[in-house]
């Protein structure tokens, strides 16, 4: 059969501000699982900055037999859309979503856009093949699991799928497939990697523990570095950006993984993230010495109030002394802060303002928390009635979706300009970044997000 995966024509502030995107890793590792048996093409529409015209034109060209769809949250209206042009195109097309999104409302989701055939919860690889493989031989697919059926209006939840014990089973993703040469920043291309699967922590705003489990589960040290090489000797790729949602959750393998790309003579610079609590001298003198150049901390507030809603089971001072290791051993510190819960007020978030810049970290992500389906604060703001709007549009973490006790929602998204502004406009910020990285920050991405800013698309006035 042929097969196009498909991440839709949507819009990204992230692309408005450094210029690039990453690769949709997801569609990768499911083209791998079924390109033996069946032609598989990937559209990155991101990437190619393809238009819904553009992604109509190859759908009838190729004229695919099942077309699988990637969605995040706020992609879900132009997801919708792609899955449309391809039944108009063929009503005989088997059309496939997979994602976040859809893995926690799939009732929803077919309500919202039927034209949507089936649904792969959670953990796709396993699941995916084994509707491919049904659909080719025409048997039935009620015992897939992990697999949402819709039957002509009525929905039918196959039983959850258990996670995949070793992940080393997984195919690498099909990087052949993707547009590589597109993803690049200043010139230099980069490449992302996911070497671990599965989160034990549970915070409030995050769905990734329902999505991909509890229980970590990470490749092989070996597995890695074979991905890494590949990237680095076929691609040319120099810069990696490790997509675990806690890379130093096992801090040996960590220290070995980073002793290993340094053994191995691979020529690449890389950013990974880690818990506050699980940063070590060991861990960032290791990290340092592979190549690493920044560690993304998931700090959210400067509130220990907060912090406890979120259920992050962190202390500010933690996130003190973890930038401080990390600087120590010459890494940047990348935090990230999200304001704007429900019972937060004023107070909490001018804490949340001022610790980013008293705990040191060299760059600051500030976000609003935002209700995802699947997540605690999903549960927490839909038995509360807090939810302003259904539009997945505004689920970008840049736009207020939820009621809040102590701010309206054009209150909130000044509160959001007022921390991205105090962090990067400070004089003596600006005054280290025009010594130590030649101005970067001042010369390309603070104008380009004050201006966003002023156009809306970062306030959400658009």
């Amino acid at each position: 059969m042929r097969i196009l995966l498909v991440s839709p024509p949507t819009i990204s502030a992230i692309k408005a501000i450094i210029g690039t995107t990453g690769p949709p890793l997801g569609l990768a590792y499911l083209a791998s699982m079924v390109r033996d048996e069946h032609d598989v093409k990937i559209v990155d529409s991101l990437a190619e900055d393809y238009t819904y015209r553009d992604v109509e034109r190859i759908i009838k060209k190729y004229d695919p037999d099942v077309v699988g769809i990637t969605s995040t949250t706020s992609m879900m209206p132009d997801a919708c859309i792609v899955a449309k042009i391809a039944k108009m195109h063929n009503e005989n097309v088997k059309v496939v979503m997979g994602g976040p999104h859809v893995t926690f409302v799939p009732e929803r989701t077919f309500k919202e856009c039927p034209y949507i055939d089936f649904i792969v919860r959670g953990e796709g690889e396993i699941t995916f093949k084994e509707l491919i493989d049904a659909l080719e031989k025409g048997k039935d697919t009620s015992k897939i699991l992990g697999l949402s059926i819709n039957m002509d209006g009525k929905v039918k939840n196959n039983p959850p799928r258990p996670l995949i014990k070793d992940v080393d089973t997984i195919p690498i993703p099909s990087y052949d497939l993707l547009p590589m040469d597109k993803y690049k920043a200043d010139g230099v291309r980069f490449g992302t990697v996911m070497t671990s699967r599965g989160c034990p922590f549970d915070c409030v705003f995050c769905s990734s523990s329902l999505q991909f489990g509890k229980r970590w589960r990470g490749h092989s040290d070996s597995r890695v570095i074979e991905e890494l090489r590949i990237l680095h000797d076929e691609y040319k790729i120099r810069e990696i950006e490790f997509l675990d949602d806690t890379f130093t959750l096992n801090r040996p393998r960590a220290i070995r993984i980073a002793k290993r790309i340094r053994e191995e003579g691979l020529d690449i610079s890389w950013s990974a993230s880690s818990r506050v609590d699980l940063f070590t001298d060991e861990v960032a003198k290791a990290m340092k010495a592979g190549g690493c150049h920044t560690v993304y901390f998931g700090i959210e507030s400067g509130s220990q109030r907060t912090l406890d809603f979120i259920g992050k089971r962190i202390t500010p001072e933690q996130a003190v002394a973890a930038v401080r290791k990390a600087k120590k051993h010459g890494l940047n510190a990348l935090g990230s802060f999200v304001i704007g819960f429900p019972e937060e007020t004023r107070g909490d978030i001018e804490k949340t303002i001022k610790f980013s810049k008293k705990v040191g970290v060299n760059f600051a992500q500030f976000t609003i928390a935002t209700p995802y389906p699947g997540t605690r604060l999903w549960s927490y703001a839909l038995s509360k009635n807090l939810i302003l709007t259904f539009n997945w549009r505004k689920y970008t973490t840049l736009d207020p979706v939820m009621k809040l006790k102590n701010f309206t929602s054009e209150q909130i998204k000044r509160m959001l300009q007022k921390a991205y502004l105090s962090f990067y406009l400070r004089p003596s910020y600006l005054i280290k970044d025009i010594i130590s990285r030649k101005g970067f920050i001042f010369k390309r991405a603070i104008p380009r997000a004050i201006d966003l800013l002023r156009e809306g698309l970062l306030s959400g006035t658009s």
